[in-house]
């Protein structure tokens, strides 16, 4: 299979995937007591800043606007939570797609993989740049909500390459 087509089949995973977890985290937010229909929910529209109490996404992408010299308005925040969040989990897609063609598991096996892998270094890399607090300084209920709606974006990955037709061709 091209490389190309290996990586679109991860991106097109990685959309569908981010939609399932968002759906996961909806439903919390729903539960919860939210009130926000999913699209004002979904497209941070409630975002008013670049603020500590900001989405993690939103605060990275200001760091490398940053860092690009690039300024952005507290307006902007919803938006680049959004770009930053799904661009993320498009390219944790691409990353899964690529393993898919070169490592001896099932689709299913890889996407879960990439899943907790996406979650483990969000708590690196976010608690390195100060976005998140270190690992051991969550509880396990934040910590195992966090996993759960990342082990739904690698399933639902790993179903989705799974029907695409992913994986090495074993002769």
């Amino acid at each position: 299979m091209g490389l190309i087509r290996t990586v679109g089949r991860g991106a097109i995973a990685g959309a569908i995937a981010t939609a399932a977890m968002d759906a996961v985290w909806y439903r919390r937010y729903r539960a919860g007591g939210g009130q926000d229909p999913f699209p004002t929910w979904e497209f941070s529209a409630s975002a008013s800043g670049f603020g500590d109490d900001a989405p993690a996404p939103a605060r990275v992408g200001k760091r490398i606007a940053d860092t690009a010299g690039i300024e952005l308005a507290d307006d902007a925040a919803g938006a680049t939570n959004n770009v930053v969040h799904w661009m993320t989990g498009i390219g944790w897609g691409k990353l899964a797609g690529l393993a898919t063609a070169v490592l001896p598991f099932p689709p299913l096996v890889t996407g879960v993989g990439t899943g907790v892998t996406a979650w483990a270094t969000s708590y690196a890399v976010l608690g390195h740049l100060g976005i998140y607090k270190p690992i051991n300084e969550y509880d396990r209920e934040t910590l195992w909500k966090d996993l759960s709606a990342h082990l739904a974006f690698g399933a639902t990955m790993g179903v989705v390459l799974t029907v695409a037709g992913a994986g090495r061709r074993r002769s």
